[in-house]
């Protein structure tokens, strides 16, 4: 899944998966999708379920008491958010009032999804814009120095 679109999130907060990733979801047998903050940017992350299962039971085994590590838990694990889809449907995935809050992304606006090879990434569309253009966004947060344990897992 790779790749870069942009498309409107519908006036009840949802998206639609772009064809151009549903099949690929169809042969994965994805069933479940997780949306969840990027630590690291004012944007969404979207896990298909299998690989969601991966990432959160690495974070879920690491040791809490490291502040880094606890925020890091505190952000993707306390605000992912799971859907189910028919999988011969639309795709459609809800983002809710407080991930979209976060990610700066409003009713019915154009947001852009990126295909990160196993997840995508939701930016609200001038963020993104900004962001490729080098830009600085107010909320990034890019000083950041990983403890050891968190290294090895790829969110």
């Amino acid at each position: 899944m790779f790749g870069f679109t942009t498309i409107s999130v519908d006036s009840k907060g949802r998206l639609a998966i772009p064809a151009k990733y549903r099949e690929q979801l169809l042969v994965q047998n994805e069933e479940n999708i997780v949306v969840t903050r990027d630590p690291q940017y004012p944007a969404l992350k979207i896990y298909p379920g299998s690989i969601w299962n991966k990432i959160s039971m690495e974070l879920q085994g690491l040791q809490g008491l490291d502040p880094i590590v606890r925020n890091l838990q505190w952000t993707i694990l306390g605000n992912a958010s799971v859907s189910s889809f028919d999988p011969n449907s639309r795709m459609l995935v809800l983002l809710s009032s407080e991930l979209r809050e976060y990610a700066e992304i409003s009713k019915s606006a154009k947001v852009s999804i990126i295909g990160m090879g196993n997840k995508f990434e939701v930016w609200n569309e001038k963020n993104w814009e900004m962001r490729q253009t080098g830009g600085a966004l107010s909320t990034e947060i890019l000083e950041v120095v990983l403890p050891e344990s968190l290294k090895t897992i790829s969110f």
